[in-house]
């Protein structure tokens, strides 16, 4: 199939250009820098340069194209991650998430597009008050602080977007928090994995929040896997092991070598990451992958974060 990627050059587009190639697909990857179209040639796709803010820019290139499947996987987080100041963080990715979306989805109407994959996060949205674990029919959750409200809008508008096209097959798919090559847990540099060298990362109060990882590499085989593959609908792209924080964060710091994490009490976590950073610590859900599973044909190579920190280590 002739597949379209928007967010060719990020993390996930570095993983899964080459795996698309390999599975036979003609590529082409959307970048917003000329410099990049190395990179894409690189990775075995073809380049083309277009803002997917600019819906003219949009509908040139998907017109020219012409691509079978469409996949979005744009983001911005090219700013510290600051949970005192969520959406803020956000802004350009939400942007990416409606505007952007609204832009490739009426561009890919127009030329006919068989299928349109979407990126999303399990990682949050989900309501608190559920079971520890959930799967892609929980509710959002309704009673998230003000400064976050914003990201979730924007979440929730992609998701609904992608689903509701009734001339596509629409995919959503929520990665869990990714770790590996590029990304933030990634030891080569990786923001998360400095501060965690730095003691600057502590389990607050009970630690009780449940996260779910995907190496990035996963993730990428899941989307190969859903462009032939799956219903319309949303799934949960996560390893087998969701984990409370109290749990992972010092194995996460022992894989690299780093000092044990420090504990601090939620009224002071708060106080430095905010409500948003306590409820991340305290209170968020982990996510069930048996769906991808089932109708993906998807399995993670790297069934557990146990396995996969200390390999990526």
């Amino acid at each position: 199939m002739k597949v379209l990627v928007a967010g060719a050059t990020g993390a996930m587009g570095r993983q899964l250009l080459p795996r698309l190639v390999a599975d036979g697909h003609e590529v082409v990857g959307i970048t917003r820098s000329e410099a990049k179209l190395g990179l894409i040639r690189e990775l075995g796709a073809t380049g083309v340069v277009g803002d997917v803010l600019d819906p003219d820019a949009v509908a040139r290139v998907v017109a020219n194209a012409a691509p079978e499947v469409i996949i979005h996987q744009l983001t911005a987080l090219n700013r510290p991650f600051d949970t005192r100041h969520f959406d803020e963080t956000f802004a350009e990715t939400n942007r990416l998430r409606t505007e952007g979306t609204d832009h490739l989805l009426a561009a890919g109407r127009a030329v006919g597009v068989k299928r349109f994959i979407a990126q999303s996060y399990a990682g949050w949205p989900a309501d608190r008050t559920g079971a520890a674990v959930q799967d892609e029919d929980a509710p959002y959750d309704t009673a998230l602080p003000k400064g976050m409200r914003e990201s979730l809008a924007a979440i929730q508008y992609l998701e609904e977007a992608v689903t509701g096209a009734d001339w596509t097959d629409g995919i959503v798919l929520r990665y869990g928090g990714f770790y590996g090559p590029g990304t933030a847990m990634s030891p080569e540099g990786g923001a998360q994995v400095e501060l965690l060298r730095e003691r600057k990362f502590p389990v607050v109060g009970n630690g009780a929040g449940v996260w779910s990882f995907v190496h990035i590499a996963d993730a990428a085989e899941a989307t190969v896997a859903a462009v032939t593959s799956g219903r319309p609908g949303i799934y949960n792209i996560v390893d087998d092991d969701p984990a409370p924080v109290a749990e992972w964060l010092p194995a996460a710091a022992a894989a690299i070598g780093a000092p044990e994490p420090r504990h601090v009490p939620r009224w002071l976590g708060r106080i430095f990451a905010g409500e948003v950073g306590a409820i991340m610590m305290t209170e968020v859900r982990g996510a069930s992958n048996d769906k991808a599973k089932r109708e993906l044909g998807w399995r993670p190579r790297h069934t557990t974060w146990r396995q996969g920190f200390a390999e990526a280590a």
